[in-house]
């Protein structure tokens, strides 16, 4: 557990409690916090296939949680606004730089300049579709913030997350990035194109789509980009040629890692020819030091990063109203600039997001194509993820 430093490689670790150097998250009194009940769930195929326990971090977010209900004397009935309170904050692996080192601290000050509240942030960073299935078994999320639209869904089909999310700014979508290929120092396999990652020999890294938002953004932009005609070798509209290079594609994968955190740093220790990733994770870990270098192929998605309040936890803390704030806050024009200037996202705005910006090492992507291109993520996840889907039999088949 760390409460300020970080990993070995510069990154911070994976559980982290922030907020002022003053400040003490308070202690807890009596031997659980209440949750409101839920209903049974009918589970997608990701979800059967793993049920994440995360022991540790549920324990320790249900003590965050519970500190704010003790500090109002064990009442259910929040009070007053003063003092300090605790956001648990739930995101996916690799926005976690942007968060620890510039949007969390600046929320923070400002709030205590606004209100005279100091707010800790409990942090907790993993894949995205294991992050909704945390919040969903009992982690005490406040606000997540994941990787696609589905992992939100998923937690408010469970009945914590009560409004429409998508009203916000930007269908709830604070930050965007594309799909790339990480490859070694002067791509010795000479990788340019979808195509070339189904060559005999060549070793591919991409996450788990049953715990991994980006394993599937990954595999949708293989599918799109074929289905459009953006790979050498497949007509537009090929389905047919498209599954036989989904099928070649993940034939090819050496591991499945938890997370796209996870697949790049597998990728850093060796393994492997190339890793298919965020965009802005090479541009981390090129910050970091690491010689990762991307690839950009010629047709890939735009990949749509949502938040939300998670509801019934953060009326059960006492913390809605901050809550509300932070989310309305990773929209603002401050936000979004740090998530360009240390998180390496691009704008929402699809159009925003292709042009890029060049000078500044983001290039134009003619070929951006969005979920919504594609008919939407309820068509994708039947086409690729069920269980017949056209990715988990490919998968399956090795």
């Amino acid at each position: 557990m760390d409460g300020g430093g970080g990993a070995a490689d510069g990154r911070p670790y994976l559980f982290r409690l922030t907020g002022p150097p003053e400040a003490e998250p308070q202690k807890r009194v009596g031997a659980s916090c209440d949750r409101p009940d839920r209903k049974e769930l009918r589970m997608p195929w990701w979800f059967k296939r793993r049920l994440f326990a995360a022991p540790l971090a549920l324990a320790l977010f249900a003590l965050a949680a519970c500190s704010n209900a003790s500090a109002n004397g064990g009442s259910v009935a929040c009070g007053s606004s003063s003092g300090s309170t605790v956001i648990n904050f739930a995101a996916y692996s690799t926005p976690r730089e942007v968060y620890d080192a510039k949007i969390i601290p600046t929320f923070v000050k400002e709030w205590k300049d606004k209100t005279g509240q100091t707010v800790l942030f409990n942090e907790s960073y993993a894949g995205s579709t294991t992050q909704a299935q945390n919040v969903v078994n009992g982690l005490g999320s406040d606000v997540v913030a994941l990787s696609l639209a589905p992992d939100i869904q998923t937690i408010q089909d469970a009945g914590l997350i009560t409004h429409d999310w998508t009203q916000a700014p930007d269908g709830g979508m604070v930050s965007a990035s594309v799909a790339v290929f990480d490859v070694r120092p002067g791509n010795p396999k000479g990788i340019k194109d979808w195509s070339d990652l189904a060559t005999a020999g060549t070793g591919v890294l991409t996450p788990d789509p049953a715990q991994s938002g980006g394993a599937r953004w990954n595999l949708v932009a293989l599918w799109g980009a074929a289905l459009r005609g953006d790979v050498t070798g497949i007509a537009k509209g090929d389905e047919a040629a498209a599954t036989t290079l989904m099928q070649a594609v993940t034939h090819n994968v050496i591991s499945y890692d938890k997370s796209a955190r996870d697949s790049i740093q597998n990728f850093e220790s060796g393994n492997g020819d190339v890793a298919i990733t965020y965009e802005n994770e090479v541009k981390t870990a090129q910050a970091a030091g690491e010689p990762d270098t991307a690839v950009y192929p010629k047709g890939t998605v735009l990949i749509e990063n949502p938040v939300a309040v998670v509801d019934k936890n953060a009326q059960a803390h006492c913390v809605e109203d901050v809550a509300n704030a932070f989310v309305d806050y990773l929209h603002t024009k401050e936000a979004k600039g740090f998530y360009s200037t240390v998180g390496y996202l691009r704008p929402v705005d699809p159009a925003k997001a292709a042009a890029g910006d060049p000078a500044n090492g983001f290039p134009a992507i003619h070929e951006l194509f969005t979920v919504a291109d594609l008919g939407g993520w309820d068509a994708l996840d039947q086409k690729l993820f069920s269980d017949t889907g056209i990715a988990t039999q490919a998968i399956a088949q090795g």
